[in-house]
């Protein structure tokens, strides 16, 4: 199944992106913020159907690694589930 990002709420420092299916029926939902002297990122996420858990990685891990980019030195805590089971991202150690 694909999915794919549907901005829900953007700012600066937060953002709230639903996740929706090719269909456009909506399955979960992704929140960034950033706090306020911008050291860290947290990243929350649900998603309601665990058959798609490897799309909803693929679909996020490029997201939050394109975030970091922009600044390297911040730290990403994340909370991810999927079905009510939490999931964990690999980090890629390769890219610097």
């Amino acid at each position: 199944m694909q999915l794919y990002f549907s901005p829900e709420f953007m700012k600066e420092d937060a953002q709230v992106l639903n996740i929706v299916t090719d269909g456009n029926k909506p399955v979960g939902y992704l929140a960034f913020l950033l706090e306020p002297d911008k050291k860290k990122m947290y990243v929350y996420g649900q998603l309601a159907e665990e058959g798609v858990s490897e799309d909803f990685k693929d679909l996020v891990t490029p997201y939050i690694q394109g975030l970091t980019k922009l600044k390297p030195e911040l730290e990403v805590l994340s909370y991810l589930t999927v079905g009510g089971k939490q999931v964990e991202l690999k980090q890629d150690d390769k890219e610097e």
